[in-house]
């Protein structure tokens, strides 16, 4: 089957992956271009660990995002690996959209990991006695599912893209990995809100 320059092109608008990358995942997919996506994501994600696991992040940028109406205020440190892919213009969209994720949707962590073991424990036991009337091996389940749903909440990196639920900050995050070729982390956040009390 013989794909088009504009079906590659239309899947490089959508992903933001190199042409011939495109084009070969339309050819394994057989112009799917639904699947092609999920071919380049996996490819993406699979090149992202690899750079994440190997390589350290001293570099990069402190971004900082005011709402219009001055209400909500956003500073967030995202590291990379190069002062030159810190003044890159994909890593500067990415760290403007991480502030305004977070202005929007509030999350209470980076990662899972940044969740205290006292604080999952505490909502393992809620989901838990919300369910007790069910067999135990459907309670487990059920608490599993409610744990995921807490972390897509809460947790910055598993939170769907205001622009885009069906990828997660964590996904855009390694897309860009998959473009620039550099480990790219955010350290932390911090969100401000008037009326709100410090904790």
């Amino acid at each position: 089957m013989s794909i088009s320059a504009e079906e590659v092109r239309e899947l490089r608008e959508k992903t933001g992956a190199g042409l011939m990358d495109c084009k070969k995942a339309l050819t394994e997919t057989g112009g799917d271009q639904q699947e092609a996506m999920t071919v380049l994501r996996k490819k993406g994600i699979a090149k992202a660990e690899k750079k994440k696991s190997s390589r350290t992040a001293n570099e990069g940028v402190i971004f900082q995002y005011l709402h219009p109406d001055a209400k909500i205020g956003v500073m967030a440190e995202l590291n990379c690996e190069t002062d030159f892919v810190a003044r890159n213009e994909e890593f500067q969209q990415l760290g403007r959209e991480i502030c305004m994720q977070i202005a929007a949707m509030n999350p209470s962590a980076v990662g899972r990991d940044d969740i205290p073991e006292d604080r999952l424990e505490e909502e393992k036991a809620i989901y838990r006695d919300q369910v007790k009337d069910k067999p135990d091996n459907v309670v487990e389940k059920i608490v599993e599912g409610k744990l995921e749903k807490f972390f897509a909440e809460n947790c910055l990196l598993d939170q769907g893209w205001i622009r885009d639920d069906s990828v997660s900050i964590g996904e855009l995050i390694d897309r860009t990995i998959g473009k620039i070729g550099e480990k790219i982390t955010l350290a932390r956040f911090v969100r401000m809100e008037v009326g709100e009390t410090a904790t």
